[in-house]
């Protein structure tokens, strides 16, 4: 294994120079031991002497995340320590130990591999995944602001591949955003990772539960209507209204569903229906043919909603006239399909107006506008709203927002 003498990267063995500051690389063992004044992890070994820090990745909400070697089976990992306030939650030590636990029965070629659990010397705990080189969706977002429709059908259809097990399994994922969606780059375009198991939902029967009914996981741009609600009927289809939320925000660069606090976004979430994908992406080239697969992806009702990833990577691709199924786009070359795209897009525009010909157009109703979008700092956010019937969804929202926004004001006022 090589490292970079300054940075504290690690590569593997046939590589000459790092490409971050240009150093040439040198044997670990000819590595200086790191050192950091604010962390006394880098440096040191931890779990027993197994994991040698070299560096710090980032800081999270749940942890912080560090490059290490594995001395015993001589790799690169990825370990995610828990923050000491954190490290004292029974219920975060509990989802760390289940990510863990469930990963280990889980396919890899898109989900993140985790190879370990254990407590460290400092009394928090460590999780040891693979570590992978490249970006997180969010990254690239904040960057770019949209993706091309070529790499939105790959990174789609690799979800697709990677969610298919957990989901037959009865596992929901319960927070898919784009933070956890990594995106490892290659020639060919991005190779997907999904981050972050330990907010799944186990719908087996008797699975243990880790979360209080009426309370609610994930992150409020991409949560479902049922999880907004905290209801306990929930299942794979919040997987599917969450990818299709962070779709619409893929190519158009708004989310669906706006507010610059949580009651808002649940307001908007539960009350209002977006703007048609096309609409808001009108400038970026959203095809009027994606409009009622996004539609149908954010569908109030689970009953009416697509009805998996599958089928919704299948729709996403056939808006842009592809033949065949994800499976044939997963790992297709961007260019390849971007060729395909262009060739193919406007045979299925055409073919859309045709089969919509001499059909009266759809009013929209102004009062439906999604509240305005503020900014995609997006914490953790957990929150009960207080419904107890999922048919009582479009009846009760209007009690259920105001005991929502009761509750913040009163708690701002006391």
């Amino acid at each position: 294994m090589k490292c970079c003498p300054d940075c504290q990267r690690l590569y593997p063995d046939d590589a000459g120079f790092c490409p971050i500051d240009g150093k040439h690389l040198v044997d670990l063992e000819e590595a200086p031991t790191p050192i950091d004044s604010d962390d006394r992890r880098i440096g040191t070994t931890v779990c027993g002497g197994r994991y040698q820090v070299r560096r710090k990745v980032a800081d999270g909400g749940m942890g912080r995340v560090y490059q290490a070697v594995d001395l015993l089976e001589k790799r690169s990992v990825a370990l995610k320590v828990l923050h000491p306030e954190v490290a004292t939650d029974r219920v975060s030590v509990e989802r760390f130990k289940r990510e863990y636990a469930l990963s280990s029965e889980l396919p890899h070629d898109h989900i993140v591999e985790v190879f370990d659990f254990q407590k460290t010397e400092d009394e928090s705990y460590a999780l040891v995944m693979e570590y992978l080189e490249g970006e997180e969706l969010r990254e690239l977002l904040k960057r770019d602001k949209t993706i091309p429709a070529a790499r939105a059908i790959r990174i789609l259809s690799q979800l697709a591949i990677g969610l298919q097990e957990p989901h037959q399994r009865k596992l929901v994922h319960r927070d898919i955003k784009p933070d956890n969606i990594f995106l490892c780059h290659t020639a060919d375009g991005p190779v997907v990772k999904l981050l972050d198991f330990g907010s799944v939902r186990d719908n087996t029967e008797g699975a243990k539960k880790l979360t209080v009914m009426g309370t609610t996981i994930g992150s409020p741009f991409y949560m479902s209507p049922e999880q907004a609600q905290g209801l306990a009927e929930l299942d794979h289809r919040a997987d599917v209204w969450s990818i299709a939320a962070i779709l619409y925000e893929a190519l158009t660069g708004e989310v669906p569903f706006g507010g610059k606090a949580g009651p808002q976004i649940l307001l908007a979430i539960l009350g209002h229906d977006p703007q048609p994908i096309s609409i808001a992406g009108a400038s970026q080239g959203v095809p009027a043919t994606l409009d009622d697969v996004i539609a149908d992806g954010l569908a109030k009702e689970p009953s009416t909603r697509i009805a998996s990833v599958d089928d919704l990577a299948d729709r996403f691709g056939r808006a842009y006239g592809l033949e065949g199924t994800h499976r044939d786009w997963a790992y297709m070359p961007e260019v390849q399909l971007e060729a395909l795209i262009e060739q193919r897009l406007p045979l299925a525009l055409a073919a859309g107006r045709a089969g919509s010909a001499g059909v009266s157009p759809t009013l929209v109703d102004d009062a439906a506008d999604p509240v305005p979008g503020g900014g995609l700092e997006d914490p953790e956010f957990i929150m009960g709203v207080p419904d107890k019937s999922p048919v009582g969804l479009y009846v009760g929202v209007g009690i259920g927002v105001l005991m929502i926004l009761g509750a913040v004001v009163a708690f701002f006022l006391l």
